[in-house]
């Protein structure tokens, strides 16, 4: 197609950050919206990995930013030091989400380029490794705190705060068994968070998809009908 750019070389992408990634993406949406026809295998098996490779090491970044974060705001200085209620709290305990959200919405973003054999291909293999590594990782933070809350008895923590410091023993001890009812039931939602955010840009991509093959076939049948 005239006035279509054209790819030359290998198809060995090694994207260095998310944004990076989506940069490609473009260009690969650019090109085959175009018009040209670029074979799947144009981006190679190490092109693939590559892709893979950066949405895994984005998913790990978002889960570890949850993983640290999570419990300093959610367990300490939500209810203990700022004391917030209503909107602010909500908006504080957001906070460890940050990364994560922001990651998603440029997800998001990139899920509307879904078209074209090696479009597709790169952006499937972005969003797989991201996914994977949510995926996992939700249900590890799960795990863990699922045991420590199921391990705190309060003989327990009361012989870990005689451990720490015995001064505070006491206001550790009841600060402990006060947001203890609440662990379980934070990290649920924190896990469905990790999990919805791993695949809601899989559904964006697919729903954007149908929509413009069924817009075309649309346009299609009307031409044909005339």
């Amino acid at each position: 197609m005239a006035g279509a750019p054209l790819l030359t070389g290998g198809g060995e992408w090694k994207p260095k950050n998310i944004i990076s990634a989506i940069s490609e993406i473009q260009q690969f949406y650019v090109i085959e919206s175009k018009g040209q026809n670029i074979p799947v295998e144009f981006l190679t098996l190490e092109g693939t990995i590559n892709f893979f490779k950066m949405g895994a090491g984005s998913g790990f970044t978002e889960a570890v930013f949850v993983f640290l974060l999570f419990p300093v705001f959610e367990f300490y200085l939500v209810p203990f030091v700022f004391h917030s209620t209503g909107s602010a709290n909500i908006l504080l305990c957001t906070v460890p989400f940050a990364f994560l959200i922001g990651n998603t919405i440029m997800c998001f973003y990139v899920s509307r380029y879904y078209v074209g054999t090696l479009t597709r291909k790169a952006i499937n293999s972005l969003f797989l490794g991201r996914a994977s590594i949510l995926f996992m990782k939700s249900f590890l933070m799960y795990a863990l705190y699922y045991c420590a809350a199921k391990l705190a008895t309060p003989e327990r923590v009361w012989n870990l705060a005689l451990h720490l410091n015995q001064e505070m023993a006491t206001d550790f001890y009841y600060g402990v068994l006060k947001i203890l009812p609440h662990v379980i039931p934070a990290t649920i939602i924190c896990s469905i968070a990790m999990l919805l955010s791993a695949f809601l840009p899989y559904g964006s991509a697919y729903f954007l998809d149908r929509k413009r093959r069924r817009k075309q076939n649309n346009n299609q049948a009307r031409v044909a009908g005339h």
